[in-house]
């Protein structure tokens, strides 16, 4: 540096930053031999921090607006003092500028599937792309952990470090979303608000914060998406004797605006299915009609008594009233009928409690 740029140096105080790369995080102020001036002026605009650094360490962090520097550096008079230093001066002070403004196009994906269990599907492979925004929320953090000495900071040096750290935290946030596969689409701004939240916490002490996290996209192998096609249409196509119909009518109908030996070929063709339907449909009997009465009245029991050592009936239950009431028929009188192992007393017999009802017992003995 020469004379002139040495003596410019001591004489210029005001310290500012006008940022036109517009991917610069961080930026040196130069100044020769980093030396600042006692009173200095320190421009600060919105969308900037300046971070102060005095003798080797962070002495303050300035916000927007002017700032007068007041530090123990006074480089005229260090000048003179440092012959025995050889000509160096032994303060040193720096001025970082960080901006703080989002920086929106950070793009991420996945290079390689992850893979994730699916409660319809099983294990299934998902790539994804997007973007997010990175912004710096503690300036001083950020020089400490990821700048150092570095006089221009940029986003390409940091950014496929976040690439990496959002594609480690994406299997979980999927796996852990517990959202089936067909429902990605409809979540994904859901996901990609707690994936901010998360990165948002692990770059904490690098003073770096994720205030937006895009998902673009997520899919699946080809294959799959083949299989998923199919499925699809099979779910569209719903009823395939009303959808071959459907078919066969607008056949019919192209082959009608279509005079001419296709249009005759295909419907003589249309004619044979249909005279192969209309055999098919005489051949096929005709269901019966449904009943337009009352079904028929259960069919009654046939009872059989033992009279005297004969068999009489078959009778129904009216008819038994009618031998109780006469006599003929007694509690001890053997009865049978269809499906009894045995002839059996009347009175044993449930069935017949009713037919004795109005029958009175025997008189007791007369002493």
């Amino acid at each position: 540096m020469g004379l002139w740029d040495k003596l410019k140096g001591e004489l210029i105080d005001i310290i500012e930053w006008l940022d036109d790369s517009r991917d610069t995080i961080v930026w040196r102020f130069p100044r020769y031999e980093n030396e600042i001036k006692m009173g200095a002026k320190l421009i600060v605009r919105e969308s900037q921090a300046a971070v102060f650094v005095n003798e080797g360490q962070v002495a303050d962090v300035f916000t927007p607006g002017t700032h007068t520097l007041t530090t123990q550096n006074m480089p005229i008079l260090s000048t003179l003092k440092g012959w025995k230093y050889g000509f160096e001066s032994p303060w040193k002070a720096e001025v970082y500028f960080v901006s703080t403004r989002q920086f929106t196009d950070m793009k991420w994906g996945t290079q390689n599937p992850v893979i994730v269990r699916d409660p319809e599907f099983g294990a299934v492979r998902l790539r994804a792309f997007g973007a997010f925004a990175m912004r710096v929320a503690d300036p001083a953090a950020l020089l400490r952990e990821l700048v150092g000495t570095d006089p221009q900071f940029r986003t390409e040096e940091v950014q496929e470090y976040l690439r990496q750290l959002v594609v480690s935290h994406l299997g979980s946030a999927l796996a852990t979303a517990n959202v089936p596969m067909l429902d990605l689409a409809a979540k994904q701004q859901t996901i990609g608000a707690s994936l901010a939240t998360v990165l948002t916490d692990e770059l904490a002490p690098s003073g770096i914060a994720i205030p937006r996290f895009i998902i673009e996209n997520i899919s699946v192998p080809p294959e799959v998406e083949e299989a998923l096609d199919k499925r699809t249409s099979i779910g569209v196509v719903g009823n395939l004797d009303s959808y071959t119909k459907f078919q066969a009518a607008n056949a019919m109908e192209d082959a009608a605006n279509n005079p001419g030996g296709a249009g005759e070929a295909f419907g003589f063709g249309l004619g044979m299915a249909a005279g192969q339907r209309a055999t098919q449909a005489m051949n096929t009997p005709a269901s019966a009609p449904p009943p337009t009465g009352p079904p028929p009245l259960p069919a009654t029991a046939e009872w059989f008594v033992g009279v005297n050592g004969q068999q009489q009936g078959p009778y129904d239950q009216s008819g038994l009233a009618g031998l109780a009431a006469s006599g003929t028929l007694r509690r001890e009188t053997l009865v049978w009928k269809n499906g009894m192992a045995a002839w059996t007393a009347a009175g044993q017999v449930a069935e017949l409690a009713g037919v004795f009802a109005q029958v009175p017992p025997p008189l007791p003995p007369q002493g």
